[in-house]
């Protein structure tokens, strides 16, 4: 069983910083894209970034120039550094592995992980 776990939300200020931190378990063969989403409340759940198995990322227009994501292949992990936030971050982050094949050949098409909160606030 594939399973992928969040660390890293918190409170945090205004123009502040926090790191999210994202791993995937379980006998994984291959991930191909992994990715940040994020669900504020009474809001449908957006994506924030995603990168490709070869490091071509994108980002919501809304985050560019301030989240950063990035992706470690060998331990099927991936962050989001996000900096300078704002109070409209807010939100649930939720990290996605697409089409994940196990080391049966088995094939997920998409696995979340349970979400952690940020809360920008002062």
């Amino acid at each position: 069983q594939v399973q992928l776990v969040e660390s890293g939300g918190g409170l945090v200020q205004p123009g502040g910083s926090l790191r999210l931190s994202c791993a995937a378990s379980g006998s994984i063969f291959s991930i191909n894209a992994m990715g940040w989403y994020r669900q504020a409340p009474g809001k449908e759940r957006e994506l924030v970034a995603d990168i490709s198995s070869g490091g071509s990322t994108n980002y919501a227009d809304s985050v560019k120039g301030r989240f950063t994501i990035s992706r470690d292949n060998a331990k099927n992990a991936v962050s989001l550094q996000m900096n300078s936030l704002k109070p409209e971050d807010t939100a649930v982050y939720y990290c996605k592995g697409t089409n994940i094949v196990d080391v049966s050949h088995y094939r997920y098409l998409a696995v979340w992980g349970q979400g952690t909160l940020v809360t920008v606030s002062s």
